[in-house]
């Protein structure tokens, strides 16, 4: 009898603690681990997407579930921690109008899949930490280094990692990643780069972070952000300023081919939010460079979770050869009772060029029901600017929007 993937891999976490558990009553003394947490996540989604002369509007109905299980004190070694979790994303063949379920239709980026998203082990000694395994791993606000957590199969990364933070207020990381497991089913991104992030709080009001991800054959990448707020009368101003800059890569990797990576290409981000009472009004000024010279290219954030970053219509996955600059407005109402919604304006422009690729608007409202169970309801709405005009439906109009509820517990 065969048995479905992902019964294998909740049979294998469950059979494992239950095996952990008898480890520490035996009497021989040994323990396998002094202590458990088993968790499961259910995430039943609809989604909508429809692109102005793209092939058939896509519809699908998808459930991420995830069970897994983090131990403390593993073979009784004390700052040796384990964690390992199971995803599967399925349609159940409900509703899988959409590619790459299906041709013919518009794309939602939510195959059929299992995979091990999670298993590493950490060891802590002192104020240091040490990681192997596969790790969901970020940085900052995921602009770069990010999990990709809205699409129901998330980003992990193969890699081993240090932390110290044994000057206080400084947090010093370095990684290198072995392989990079996409969000698409068997989408590796096989690589040998290195990754390195320092924060530092300065004041309570100012945060700073240092980067350099050197990501083999594509480029490295170098910056500096800061962040803070500021509280007042009924209300908090935050802020946050961001520059980086990309040039040729440090490392190689044969796999990847011959790649003609971007190069000498800057960003830089600002951004400002006044939170009064219930109200929230925010302005932020992005822009991912056009590069430097003749041979084409703009500043990219292959790793990033991108969905949060430029529209959540999803039309600048890749920065457009003549770059992106992104000016977006944020107001929303935000309450424990009620919920929050909030709503987000952006034009979206060439950095070289002064062409107008359009414009967007989203919006969202988010509930927590319980301490368990939450919900989202949101939609996009991308309007094409004249860089649209003639060409690809990549700048067409764009519709989308999506229903999702959210069941976190421990077992």
């Amino acid at each position: 009898m065969k048995f479905p993937k992902f019964s294998v891999a909740i049979a294998c976490i469950l059979l494992g603690t239950s095996g952990f558990t008898l480890a520490q009553d035996s009497d021989d003394g040994f323990t396998l681990f002094s202590d458990s947490l088993l968790y499961a996540q259910l995430r039943p989604r609809f989604e909508y997407a429809n692109v102005d002369g793209g092939a058939d509007a896509a519809k699908a109905f998808t459930v991420r579930t995830v069970i897994g299980a983090e131990f403390n004190q593993l073979v009784g070694v004390k700052g040796l921690d384990g964690h390992i979790e199971a995803t599967n994303v399925s349609h159940f063949g409900i509703l899988d109008d959409y590619t790459p379920q299906q041709s013919g239709y518009d794309v939602i980026a939510d195959p059929r899949q299992t995979r091990m998203s999670q298993a590493h082990i950490t060891y802590a000694m002192g104020d240091t930490a040490f990681i192997a395994g596969r790790k969901m791993h970020t940085f900052d606000n995921q602009r770069f280094i990010g999990h990709v957590g809205w699409r129901q199969m998330p980003q992990t990364y193969d890699l081993i990692a240090v932390n110290n933070q044994s000057i206080k207020g400084l947090s010093l990381t370095g990684a290198y990643v072995k392989r990079v497991n996409r969000i698409l089913a068997d989408a590796k991104l096989d690589t040998n780069s290195v990754l390195f992030h320092a924060n530092y709080t300065v004041a309570p009001t100012l945060k700073v972070s240092a980067y350099s991800y050197m990501l083999a054959s594509i480029h490295d990448t170098f910056g500096i952000r800061a962040t803070g707020n500021s509280k007042f009368s009924g209300g908090k101003f935050s802020y946050e300023a961001e520059y980086a800059f990309q040039n040729k890569p440090t490392f190689e990797e044969e796999s990847m081919g011959n790649v003609q990576p971007d190069q000498e290409a800057s960003y830089y981000k600002l951004g400002g939010r006044f939170n009064y009472g219930t109200f929230v009004l925010g302005l932020d000024y992005e822009v991912l460079g056009k590069q430097e010279g003749t041979e084409g290219g703009a500043f990219n954030t292959p790793l990033a979770t991108l969905h949060g970053m430029n529209g959540w219509a999803d039309k600048f996955l890749r920065t457009p050869a003549d770059g992106l600059v992104d000016i977006a407005v944020t107001a929303g109402y935000i309450s424990k009772t009620f919920g929050r919604v909030v709503g987000i304006y952006r034009n979206f422009d060439s950095d070289r060029g002064s062409r107008n690729y359009g414009s967007e608007f989203d919006i969202i409202y988010a509930s927590n029901i319980s301490k368990y169970l939450g919900m989202i309801a949101k939609a996009a709405f991308f309007i094409e600017g004249d860089e649209a005009t003639g060409k690809e439906p990549k700048f067409a109009d764009t519709t989308k929007y999506w229903l999702m509820f959210d069941y976190k517990f421990n077992l």
